[in-house]
């Protein structure tokens, strides 16, 4: 038996005979934009209808009506998360979209992979696969990840699609929406707290690479100090180029030589830290908080209750994913939509791992506040009680 004959695709050009319109048209109608503004609406129209007759990709083209959309979410990543697990950094922010995209009456849509021209795949995610916004299929889409590809945002924004990036990012040429964890004032609250306990040699050890996120913990660490009236030392802002160098020997000579008696330590995106911290507790050559005080800036990325509870603050991931749909889905509600930037408190787990100065640590040269420092202000300054 013969197979039936396949029908073959309709294209664009199809699309532009059937209206009587020229090509450029239809692909400007399409694919939606700020320039697709310029287009007649019974030009727009016509080019649509024609669209659904052939049966081109009648539900992308039919957002393209003005006011109309697919109701379709993207969320697009620029690493490699799915599948994943409960105890995986991202997993929250994965429950936090889908929840809130369900609760708004809108459907997902993960972005996933990129591939090359030539079928295979690549090691760098990228959303213009082609040239192409690949995300335009949705009406909007939340963005997140910690190697962000940030030519791909600048073109974004000139291209004013509607996205909103979890995480505080910027790029040189325009301005992006994020909802972000509020890591200045959870960092400069940790000063405060360890300076309540009698600190005032406390190192920073932040990451190597330069992002938001580090420079803002960073901003929060000389807040802090200055805060607690402690002078700030150059020498106790640290980098390892692996998390995995973060050893006893070393821990023990920034005792000896720096004379700190408190550990700030930006945690990393894999578990080399993690590891590293376990070996150092397990060694008894210095024991946490006895003889020295150590917090995380941040969750690590694979914590479990078998693991040390480390002091730290803890990012509200669920929330800050919640957040991002809904700002999202503002910015598609108004006519001129404008970046919006907001952030979101961190909670502070109090852990096992810092407690007062060791008995014969630096003198003091202020008397410390006893009163608790509260870890989340309210928003008019005033603090939580």
């Amino acid at each position: 038996m013969t197979p039936p004959e396949r029908r073959r695709r309709s294209t664009q050009r199809d699309i532009a005979r059937r209206a009587g319109v020229s090509q450029a048209t239809v692909s400007l109608v399409i694919s939606g934009g700020a320039a697709s503004s310029q287009i007649a609406e019974s030009t727009r129209r016509a080019v649509l209808a024609a669209a659904e007759e052939l049966g081109y990709a009648a539900n992308v083209a039919a957002r393209s009506l003005k006011g109309g959309r697919n109701r379709l979410l993207g969320l697009y990543t620029f690493e490699s998360v799915f599948p994943t697990d409960q105890r995986d950094f991202y997993y929250p922010f994965l429950l936090g979209v889908e929840a809130e995209a369900a609760r708004q009456g809108y459907d997902l849509l993960l972005f996933s992979s990129g591939m090359g021209e030539s079928g295979t795949s690549r090691a760098e995610r990228s959303i213009y696969v082609g040239g192409a916004n690949r995300l335009k299929i949705a009406d909007g889409c939340v963005l997140l990840g910690r190697n962000v590809r940030r030519e791909e945002l600048s073109a974004l924004v000139r291209e004013d699609f509607p996205f909103v990036f979890v995480g505080r990012r910027e790029v040189d040429d325009g301005e992006l929406s994020y909802v972000a964890a509020d890591y200045v004032s959870a960092t400069a609250a940790l000063v405060a707290e360890l300076a309540r306990l009698g600190h005032r040699r406390i190192l920073y050890l932040r990451a190597l690479e330069d992002s938001e996120p580090t420079r803002d913990r960073e901003e929060g660490y000389r807040r802090g100090l200055a805060e607690a009236g402690i002078a700030l030392d150059e020498a106790l802002i640290r980098s390892l180029a692996d998390p995995a160098d973060l050893s006893i020997e070393r821990l023990e000579g920034w005792i000896g030589e720096l004379g700190i008696t408190a550990l700030l330590v930006e945690p990393t995106e894999d578990n080399r830290l993690t590891e590293a911290l376990a070996t150092m507790a397990g060694t008894e050559r210095v024991r946490f908080p006895e003889d020295c005080s150590l917090a995380l800036l941040g969750d690590p990325p694979s914590w479990i209750p078998e693991l040390r509870n480390w002091t730290r603050f803890s990012l509200p991931r669920a929330q800050m994913a919640g957040e991002a749909v809904r700002v999202l889905i503002e910015l598609l509600d108004q006519e001129t939509p404008e970046p919006r930037q907001l952030t979101v408190p961190c909670e502070f787990v109090p852990g096992d791992s810092i407690g007062p100065v060791r008995t014969g640590g630096p003198i003091l040269t202020r008397p410390v506040a006893t009163d608790p420092v509260p870890l989340h202000p309210e928003p008019d300054g005033r603090p939580r009680t």
